[in-house]
C-alpha cells in the first residue's frame, strides 16, 4: 500500500504517508498554552501510526489574530517548555508533528484590545474589518517570525501555514476579499507578495520545512476556482509542501457532510500539481486514501482521525476494521464553545479519562441490539469478559438500521457494518427474536422519540433526526411544514444541504413559532448516537465496578 511508503517533506522522513489533518479542538487553556488533555488527544494518533501530526490552527502573538476560544498560541516563549512535552510525546511514537500558525484576520473573535484587521474592509459576514495598515502588516510580519523562531526552539520538524478557510493569508490571496490598489493587490502577483512574504519569514526564522494550506476553490457565489488555486500553489516560492483545503466562507469548504461525494476535493483538482502536495477533504476508507495517493503524495485525514485514531496500524494490519467516519458533521463541528468530539468515537477529547479493564472473565447478558448494546459487547469483549447479546427483533442495529435518508443511510450503514463486522469477529453471540429476562446491562434507550404520523398533511416543530428523515417521506405524498428552528441541531453545512432536498420534495419551512404545529418535538440534548454508545460504555464500567470490586 502506497499510503504506508515513507517519503520526504523538506529534509524530513515521515514514515508513512497519511498526517492527521489540523482541526480547531478547543482543548488549549485560555491562556493559548497547550496541556495535558491537548497533548494526549493528539498522541493518541501518533499511537494509531500516523506518520505526521499537524496541530491544529496556532494563533501568531497578536490581539487581533485569534480565531477561536481556548486556541493554542505561538509566539511565546514561556510556553516552549510545554510544547516540547508536546512534540516530545509525538516523536516517542516514531512520528513527526508541524505546527499550523495563522492569523485570523476578518474572521477573528472580538476582542477588548485591539481591532479586527483584514487586507480589505468587506462584509465578513456580518461585521467589516478594518482595513491593515503598514504598521498592521509590520506587526504581522513579527508575530510570524515569533511564532517560527519558537516553533523551531519547542522541537517542531515543520511549519504550516494556514492560507484556506477565509483567513489572513488567504484574504489577501482571493480577488472577493483583497481589494486594495497598493503593492498588495489589484492584480494576482501583487495578491501573492504578502504571503510570499509570511513564507519567506516563517523559512528564515525557523530553519524548518514550510508548507502552506490552501483553499484549492472557494464555494462561494464569487470564489476563485481550482485553476487559480493550483496557479497560486505553483506560483509561490520557498515552500516544501503545498496542503490543499477549500473553501471561504460558503460550505461545504472542507469538511463536506454526507449530501456531497467522498474525496470531494480531490475531484475538483486540475491535475497532478508541481509541487509536493497533501489533500484532506472526506477522504474516510483505505479505498479513498489510496485513490488519492495516485494524484498526490500525503493525505490528511481530519474527521476520519477522530473517528478513529488507530487508522495506519489497523491498514498495516489488515485485518480489524476501521471505526467508520460517517460524515455527519455533529460533535466535531460544534466547536463555538465546544471542545473536540466525535458522534462515533466517544473516547475522542477524553483521551486521559479512558478507564481500562483486561484479564475479566465470564459471561454478560446484555439485552438490546442497537447501538448501545453493540458498543457494550464490544467493550466487554474488550476486557476478556463474554458478551451476549439478546434482541427482540429479527435483525441488528435499532434505530441505525431503519435511517431514510438516502445520503444519510450510505455512511450510517458503514457504521452498522462495521459493528456487525466486530461482532463476527470477536465471536459475540447474538441471540435475535428473544427478550433477555434477567440481563446483566439493560442497553435499551432511555427515551423512545414518536413517529410522526405518516398519513395525511402535517407540521412539525422537531429538531429530532428521525423527524427529519421521516418528513422526507411524507412530503412524497403529502404536504409537511416543518419550523425554521427543526434545523438548529444540523450544523451549517447539513442545514443547506438538508434545506435543499427538503424544498425539494416539497417541505416548506415556516418562521412563525407562534402558530400551532401538529408535532412539537425539540431538545437541547437529544439522545444520538453518541448518546448511546456512551450509554453502552457507561453500563458495562458500572457493571465491572459494582459486581467485580476487586478490579474497580
Amino acid at each position: 500500500m502506497k499510503s504506508l511508503t515513507g517519503e520526504y517533506i523538506g529534509n524530513v522522513w515521515v514514515k508513512n504517508r497519511i498526517a492527521m489533518a489540523p482541526m480547531i479542538s478547543n482543548l488549549a487553556n485560555p491562556d493559548g498554552m497547550t496541556n495535558n488533555n491537548h497533548i494526549a488527544y493528539l498522541e493518541e494518533r501518533a499511537k494509531g501510526g500516523f506518520g505526521l501530526i499537524i496541530t491544529e490552527y496556532s494563533y501568531v502573538l497578536m490581539e487581533t489574530a485569534k480565531g477561536s476560544r481556548n486556541e493554542m498560541v505561538i509566539g511565546v516563549s514561556d510556553h516552549i517548555p510545554k510544547l516540547k512535552r508536546l512534540t516530545e510525546s509525538i516523536h516517542k511514537h516514531q512520528s513527526r508533528i508541524f505546527v499550523q500558525i495563522v492569523h485570523a484576520g476578518g474572521k477573528a473573535l472580538p476582542n477588548d484590545g485591539g481591532r479586527i484587521i483584514a487586507p480589505s474592509p468587506l462584509d465578513y459576514l456580518g461585521h467589516i474589518p478594518s482595513e491593515m495598515s503598514e504598521e498592521d502588516m509590520e506587526r504581522t510580519r513579527k508575530a510570524f517570525e515569533a511564532a517560527s523562531r519558537v516553533s523551531r526552539l519547542s522541537n517542531f520538524d515543520g511549519v504550516e501555514i494556514h492560507g484556506a478557510h477565509g483567513y489572513l493569508i488567504q484574504e489577501f490571496l482571493s480577488p472577493a476579499l483583497n481589494k486594495r490598489n497598493d503593492k498588495y493587490g489589484g492584480t494576482f502577483e501583487k495578491r501573492l507578495a504578502f504571503p510570499q512574504e509570511i513564507i519567506d519569514i516563517a523559512k528564515e526564522s525557523s530553519g524548518l520545512p514550510v508548507g502552506i494550506r490552501l483553499s484549492l476553490y472557494e464555494d462561494d457565489p464569487d470564489g476563485y476556482d481550482a485553476q487559480y488555486g493550483l496557479k497560486v500553489s505553483e506560483s509561490l516560492r520557498n515552500l516544501d509542501y503545498v496542503h490543499y483545503s477549500a473553501g471561504r466562507f460558503a460550505p461545504p469548504g472542507s469538511s463536506a457532510s454526507f449530501y456531497s461525494d467522498e474525496m470531494h476535493i480531490l475531484k475538483r483538482l486540475p491535475r497532478k500539481p508541481g509541487i509536493k502536495t497533501m489533500i484532506v477533504g472526506s477522504i474516510t476508507s483505505p479505498e479513498s486514501i489510496e485513490e488519492a495517493l495516485k494524484i498526490v503524495d500525503f493525505v490528511a485525514l481530519g474527521r476520519a482521525a477522530l473517528a478513529d485514531p488507530f487508522i495506519p496500524m489497523k491498514l498495516e494490519n489488515g485485518k480489524v476494521p476501521l471505526r467508520p467516519c460517517i460524515r455527519c458533521n455533529q460533535a466535531c463541528r460544534d466547536l463555538s464553545y465546544g471542545e473536540v468530539r466525535c458522534t462515533v468515537n466517544p473516547y475522542t477529547g477524553y483521551e486521559n479519562s479512558r478507564i481500562i479493564f483486561t484479564g475479566l472473565k465470564g459471561e454478560i447478558t446484555i439485552a438490546g441490539g442497537g447501538v448501545a448494546g453493540m458498543e457494550a459487547a464490544l467493550r466487554a469483549r474488550e476486557t476478556g469478559l463474554k458478551p451476549i447479546i439478546y434482541e427482540k427483533g429479527e435483525l441488528l442495529g435499532g434505530d441505525l438500521a431503519m435511517v431514510k435518508d438516502p445520503f444519510k443511510k450510505s455512511e450510517f450503514t458503514r457504521l452498522l457494518d462495521y459493528y456487525l463486522h466486530e461482532i463476527k469477529r470477536f465471536g459475540i453471540d447474538v441471540v435475535l427474536s428473544t427478550e433477555s429476562r434477567s440481563p446483566h446491562i439493560l442497553a435499551i434507550p432511555p427515551v423512545i422519540y414518536p413517529d410522526l404520523p405518516d398519513s395525511g398533511d402535517i407540521s412539525v416543530d422537531s429538531n429530532i433526526y428521525k423527524h427529519h428523515d421521516q418528513m422526507l417521506m411524507i412530503a412524497e405524498h403529502n404536504r409537511v411544514e416543518a419550523s425554521e428552528r427543526s434545523l438548529n441541531s444540523l450544523d451549517r453545512n447539513r442545514q443547506i444541504a438538508f434545506r435543499k432536498m427538503a424544498e425539494k420534495k416539497g417541505v416548506v419551512f415556516v418562521s412563525d413559532l407562534d402558530r400551532d404545529f401538529d408535532v412539537r418535538n425539540f431538545t437541547a440534548n437529544q439522545y444520538d448516537l453518541k448518546s448511546a454508545m456512551e450509554l453502552g460504555i457507561s453500563r458495562v464500567e458500572s457493571y465491572i465496578r459494582f459486581n467485580l470490586p476487586d478490579l474497580s
